[in-house]
C-alpha cells in the first residue's frame, strides 16, 4: 500500500493536476461562443442543445491547437508541470548545402494527421481537467463534509443492495478519509494519464522523428566539415609558422630584412588561422556564426608566397582559367592543396616542391610533389593521422579520385582528380 501511495506522494503529481485545471479553465473564455447558438435556437429540445454546446466548445478549444505558437506553449508546460521529456517542436529542418558548404534551414510545417494531434491533445487536456476537478472537488467536499456529522443529517449509500447510514459516528471520519485518499487517487489518475498521452501526442510525429535525425547528421556532417577546416588551418599554420620563425631566426642578423619578412608571414598565417578559429568555436559552441572565411583558388597566390617565406622551395605549374572553378569545388581545392604542401614540408627533405593546378573542361587536377627523406618504400611515407583520411572523405565527398604515394626514387606525390559537374 505504501508503495502505491508513493507516486501520490510526489511533487510532480500535483503541478500535473494544476496543469489539468488550468487547462479546463482556459476552456472558459470560449464557452461563451458555443452557447450562443444554443441559445438562439430555443424551439430545439434540451438534449439536443446541450449537445451543440458541447460540440461547439469542443471545436472551438480543437482549433486552438492549430496555433503553432500553442503547441510551443503546451510543450513547454508539459515539459515544466508533468516531467514529461519533450523535445521543441520542429519549426524548420536542415537543408544539405552545397558539397562542402554549410547546411541551411528550410521551414517545415506539420501536415497530414499531424496537424489533428495538438487539438485531439488539447481536447483530451480539457476532459481530463473538467473530469478531475468535478470529481476530485466533490470528493474533496464529501471528504471534509462527512467526519462529524457536518451535513447536518444522515447519508445514505446503497452498496451492492446494502443500505448504509452514516449519521456522524465512526463511520463518518473513515468515509471522509476514504473519499479524501479517492480524490487523491483521482488526482494521480488525471496526472498519469497526461503523461501518458503528452509524448504520443504533444511529442514529434514519425515524419517530424525523420526531420530531428536528419537534422542531427547534417549538423554532426557540418562540424565534421569544421573539424577538417580547421585541421587543414591550424595545422597548415603551426607548420609554416615553425619553419619561418626557425629562418627568421638564422637570417636574424646576417639578413634582417628576410628575417623581417618571415616575421610578417608569421604574422599573416596566424591572423588567418584565427579567423577560421573564431568561426568553427562560434558553431561549436551553438552561437550564430559570423560569415565563415572562404579561401579559393585565388588565394593560392599568397599561400604560395608564405612558404616561400617560410624557405620552401616551389615550382609551380597553373593552368587553365581557375577562376571559373565554382566556389565549392575552388574552396575543397585550396583546401587540398594547403593541405597537402603542408605535408610536404613537414615530412620532406628538401629540395623543390612541385605544385601543379590544371582547370580543364571537364575537371581540376591537383598534384603535390616533394623528395622524401628516406628510401622508398611502404614504410618510408607517413600516412597515419588525419590529414591523409581527411582529404580522402573530401574528395570522396566531392566523387573525385585521389592518390598518393611513392613516385619515384625518394619522392612523393599527392594527386587529385575532381570533376567539374557532380553526377546526376
Amino acid at each position: 500500500m505504501i508503495r502505491g501511495l508513493r507516486p501520490l506522494l510526489r511533487g510532480s503529481t500535483y503541478t500535473g493536476v494544476l496543469f489539468a485545471y488550468a487547462g479546463a479553465l482556459a476552456s472558459l473564455p470560449l464557452l461563451p461562443f458555443a452557447l450562443a447558438p444554443a441559445l438562439a435556437w430555443r424551439s430545439a429540445p434540451e438534449a439536443a442543445r446541450i449537445v451543440l454546446v458541447l460540440l461547439l466548445w469542443a471545436v472551438l478549444t480543437g482549433s486552438v491547437g492549430l496555433a503553432r505558437t500553442t503547441r510551443r506553449v503546451l510543450v513547454a508546460a508539459a515539459r515544466r508541470l508533468l516531467g514529461v521529456p519533450l523535445p521543441d517542436p520542429v519549426a524548420g529542418r536542415l537543408r544539405a548545402g552545397p558539397v562542402g558548404g554549410p547546411a541551411t534551414s528550410a521551414g517545415a510545417a506539420p501536415s497530414g494527421a499531424g496537424r489533428w494531434r495538438t487539438p485531439l491533445w488539447l481536447l483530451v487536456h480539457v476532459l481530463l481537467g473538467w473530469t478531475g476537478a468535478l470529481v476530485s472537488g466533490l470528493l474533496i467536499l464529501l471528504g471534509l463534509s462527512l467526519p462529524g456529522g457536518r451535513l447536518g443529517g444522515q447519508v445514505e449509500l446503497n452498496l451492492s443492495g446494502r443500505l448504509l447510514r452514516v449519521d456522524g459516528g465512526w463511520q463518518s471520519w473513515v468515509l471522509g478519509l476514504g473519499c479524501l485518499l479517492l480524490a487523491a487517487a483521482g488526482c494521480a489518475a488525471v496526472t498519469g494519464a497526461l503523461r501518458w498521452t503528452a509524448p504520443r501526442l504533444l511529442g514529434p510525429s514519425p515524419a517530424e522523428r525523420l526531420a530531428l535525425a536528419a537534422e542531427r547528421e547534417l549538423l554532426l556532417a557540418e562540424r565534421n566539415r569544421l573539424a577538417h577546416e580547421l585541421h587543414d588551418s591550424i595545422g597548415h599554420t603551426l607548420t609554416a609558422a615553425t619553419i619561418q620563425a626557425a629562418v627568421a631566426g638564422e637570417l636574424l642578423a646576417a639578413d634582417p630584412a628576410a628575417a623581417r619578412a618571415a616575421l610578417r608571414s608569421i604574422e599573416e598565417s596566424a591572423r588567418a588561422a584565427l579567423e577560421d578559429l573564431d568561426h568553427v568555436l562560434g558553431v561549436l559552441r551553438e552561437e550564430r556564426p559570423g560569415t565563415a572565411p572562404t579561401r579559393t583558388l585565388s588565394d593560392l597566390p599568397e599561400l604560395l608566397d608564405r612558404l616561400r617565406h617560410a624557405g620552401a622551395v616551389l615550382e609551380p605549374d597553373l593552368s587553365g582559367d581557375l577562376a571559373q572553378v565554382p566556389g565549392t569545388l575552388s574552396r575543397a581545392a585550396y583546401r587540398i592543396l594547403q593541405e597537402g604542401l603542408t605535408n610536404a614540408l613537414r615530412h620532406g627533405a628538401g629540395g623543390p616542391i612541385e605544385v601543379r593546378v590544371a582547370a580543364g573542361a571537364d575537371g581540376l587536377e591537383l598534384d603535390v610533389v616533394n623528395r622524401t627523406g628516406a628510401a622508398p618504400g611502404p614504410g618510408a611515407f607517413p600516412t597515419t593521422g588525419h590529414g591523409l583520411p581527411g582529404l580522402a572523405e573530401r574528395v570522396r565527398l566531392l566523387h573525385g579520385e585521389i592518390d598518393f604515394g611513392p613516385a619515384g626514387p625518394r619522392h612523393w606525390r599527392l594527386a587529385v582528380r575532381l570533376p567539374l559537374r557532380l553526377p546526376a
